[in-house]
């Protein structure tokens, strides 16, 4: 009767854990995922390397999912290091992407220039990180808005 009751705990607990760390290629429930409590967490690589505090959230214009989150590097000539959230892993103090520091490092820099990136700056980000890329049919032609 012990073992049963240690057993059911251990199932709970590997309910909970699947609960904390969901797939963002997967459709996101509200209950397990609020980006607006991303920001400023640690953002780790998939081998667990810091990569740098999460600045901003980008979503796909037509899904409203989270597809980039970007870290700021540089003092003077600031610009913002995208990395993909597709296959994320929400920890309770970081988020773990599913990409290495390397690939993340080699990524296209994307000057500041307010809110909005170019079509050519999306269509590059999603190439990178080989990601397939089609401009919606929106008026901006812009895949991608921060959230």
């Amino acid at each position: 009767m012990m073992a049963e009751n240690e057993q059911d705990t251990e199932l709970e607990g590997a309910e909970h854990e699947q609960a904390v760390e969901p797939d963002a290629s997967e459709p996101l429930d509200d209950a397990k995922w609020s980006v607006a409590e991303w920001h400023d967490r640690m953002l780790l690589d998939c081998d667990g390397e810091k990569i740098g505090k999460l600045q901003d959230v980008y979503v796909d214009v037509e899904t409203d999912e989270p597809q980039f989150a970007t870290v700021k590097e540089g003092f003077i000539n600031r610009h913002l290091t995208f990395v993909p959230l597709g296959g994320i892993k929400v920890g309770p103090d970081t988020l773990t992407a599913a990409v290495s520091k390397a690939q993340v490092e080699d990524a296209p820099n994307i000057a500041q220039h307010g809110e909005e990136l170019s079509q050519a700056d999306e269509s590059s980000l999603y190439h990178h990180f080989e990601l397939n890329y089609t401009p919606p049919n929106t008026e901006s032609g812009r895949r991608l808005a921060r959230r």
